[in-house]
């Protein structure tokens, strides 16, 4: 159980007895360390997260997890801080930028030929690079220490890929509130940020939580492409477009298909609605601007990227953990997407009959040979004035087109609505 801790009875560091005014200094020079590093800002909590546990346990009773094994696999430790690394009193939450300039969120989402990549995945992977500004803000803190003749301090960076709750310990870090859509709002800049933790067994003086401002916005919640926000700050994953097309290992659902539309590697369509990211900064970091090869690259040719392409041009980038062959999977369900064009369909059948796909990747490449053929024929169709039911006789298509048309229609609909709140709110990046 986790006991609360006085600021009236500081605990010995290495037979040092800190100061209050010691320990606010300390966290004034932390705080000053982490801009310095790169960090936007650094907010400070203690452990305890047991607010969190019952709601971790519901969305995973509920299989909201999907196919993430590892968010059950240490059971209750990502709310408990101090059994992950123990002697853990206090958690160094930090947050950076990562808006790269240009992001064309608009123009890419317009354009169906076109591949959209999540904002976050376009430069260098985020983990290495805020793993190493956290060790080195630890070291900075030794550092101090050293000068202080105050003992050795036990700390350890994390960003992400250990089992944390990161995003309650940065609301109570006070870097902001979670949003509607599960992901943390900072009233200043939005949500375009990474998060990190420093855990370490300093008692450091505490922030104080922010007030959430959501109120009565929902845009985030109908916005959603998959409807995958299935009620206020709860996500079911396996309806997730950043699930479906990174985290999920085998086959896309048939059903969600139609409403991925160009979106190849995650999906930022909650972000972009939201009104809060109307003041984003730009990221300083220029590793996290996109690579040239990824701005407003065009679907046919990611598509035909070999295995070796692939890796190359992806060397350092979070989008290489997915593998080439789902890269593919992920292409070939934008494709059946796109507009029906002949050049689409002779790409398909290319990347079918190469040595590089499995038969997951075949049966999506299939898929939107049926899609790409379907619209072609209702093409056809609509410039010889027969109905989509003699069309179906006549050239014996799937009796699944008019579902697949109302599919397509409603996630037009949906995208324009993106476009234009893009348009309106967030302009610089239109």
């Amino acid at each position: 159980m986790y006991i609360p801790m006085s600021d009236t009875a500081l605990p010995l560091v290495n037979s040092h007895a800190f100061s209050p005014a010691e320990l606010r200094e300390l966290t004034v020079k932390i705080k000053q360390w982490g801009n310095e590093l790169g960090f936007a800002q650094i907010g400070i909590c203690d452990t305890d997260l047991t607010s969190e546990e019952l709601k971790l346990q519901q969305w995973l009773d509920k299989g909201y997890h999907g196919d993430m094994a590892y968010m059950q696999a240490h059971g209750m430790m990502r709310a408990r801080p101090h059994e992950l690394h123990p002697g853990t009193i206090r958690v160094i939450s930090a947050r950076m930028n990562y808006l790269p300039p240009e992001a064309g969120f608009a123009t890419n989402l317009s354009d169906p030929n076109l591949a959209y990549i999540s904002r976050y995945a376009g430069g260098r992977d985020y983990h290495k690079l805020i793993r190493n500004r956290l060790k080195k803000l630890g070291q900075m803190i030794q550092a101090e220490l050293d000068i202080m003749n105050a003992g050795k301090t036990n700390f350890r960076p994390f960003v992400d890929s250990a089992p944390i709750l990161e995003r309650p310990l940065a609301e109570k870090a006070g870097l902001g509130w979670t949003g509607k859509h599960s992901l943390l709002l900072n009233e200043d800049v939005g949500s375009w940020f990474f998060l990190g933790e420093l855990l370490i067994d300093l008692p450091l003086p505490v922030d104080i939580p922010v007030t959430e401002a959501c109120n009565t916005c929902v845009a985030c919640i109908k916005s959603c492409p998959t409807n995958a926000i299935v009620e206020p700050y709860i996500v079911d994953s396996r309806r997730c477009i950043s699930y479906l097309t990174i985290e999920l290992q085998g086959a896309i659902p048939e059903e969600f298909r139609p409403l991925i539309g160009n979106r190849i590697y995650g999906c930022d369509d909650c972000q972009l609605v939201c009104p809060v990211n109307s003041k984003a900064p730009l990221t300083l970091e220029s590793d996290f601007y996109t690579r040239d090869p990824l701005k407003q690259p065009e679907l046919l040719t990611l598509f035909g990227w070999t295995e070796a392409e692939f890796l190359k041009i992806t060397e350092g980038s979070p989008i290489r953990r997915i593998g080439h062959k789902r890269w593919l999977r992920n292409i070939a369900v934008a494709l059946g997407n796109a507009p029906a064009a002949e050049k689409n369909i002779q790409g398909l059948q290319q990347r079918k009959t190469s040595a590089e796909v499995d038969e997951m990747v075949i049966e999506h490449i299939d898929w939107a040979l049926t899609q790409q053929r379907n619209k072609l024929a209702a093409q056809i169709s609509a410039a010889q004035g027969l109905d989509i039911t003699a069309l179906s006789q006549k050239t014996a298509l799937s009796p699944k087109i008019a579902l697949n048309q109302k599919a397509a229609s409603s996630l037009s609909r949906k995208t324009q609505r993106v476009i234009r709140s893009i348009e309106k709110g967030l302009p610089r990046d239109a």
